[in-house]
């Protein structure tokens, strides 16, 4: 297994590799997708923000970002990870830990006290040691659990 950052890839590798974030079944994964071939995901979520790629060999296994905004917006809490996906037939193997614990640790590494999830999910992220913090409506003023991490 390997984790790539996205845009620190030479175009070629970024193409194929957004041919396979496409093949996600999941709205938030094609959302994504359009967010990156548009060029609006840095736009929406920070000049900074990165996504993360759990590859093994030539199959995408996983993958999320790490950004300055997710889809909780006009609060000052951050970093987010978010767009947190693991393809079917990698599931069940707690895959998606390790792309958690490495933008975790990017965060903590630039600085941050803590690091937020915003999700529908309830007990996913539990198991990897973040803790429901509270309800605060998302983008589309739905209700979303965000999680917290302390560094």
């Amino acid at each position: 297994m390997e984790i790539l950052e996205y845009y620190s890839l030479p175009q070629p590798d970024k193409d194929r590799w957004l041919g396979k974030l496409r093949e996600s079944d999941w709205a938030a994964g094609q959302l994504l997708f359009w967010l990156l071939c548009s060029g609006a995901f840095r736009l929406l979520c920070g000049k900074t923000a990165r996504v993360y790629l759990l590859t093994e060999g030539d199959d995408l296994v996983s993958f999320c970002t790490l950004a300055e905004q997710d889809d909780v917006r006009d609060t000052d809490l951050g970093p987010w990870i978010g767009f947190v996906y693991t393809f079917p037939a990698y599931r069940g193997h707690r895959y998606v830990g390790l792309l958690l614990d490495h933008a975790f640790q990017t965060a903590a590494n630039q600085g941050a006290e803590r690091v937020y999830i915003s999700t529908g999910e309830t007990g996913l992220y539990e198991k990897y040691g973040w803790r429901f913090d509270r309800l605060l409506p998302d983008m589309n003023g739905e209700p979303s659990r965000v999680y917290v991490k302390d560094v």
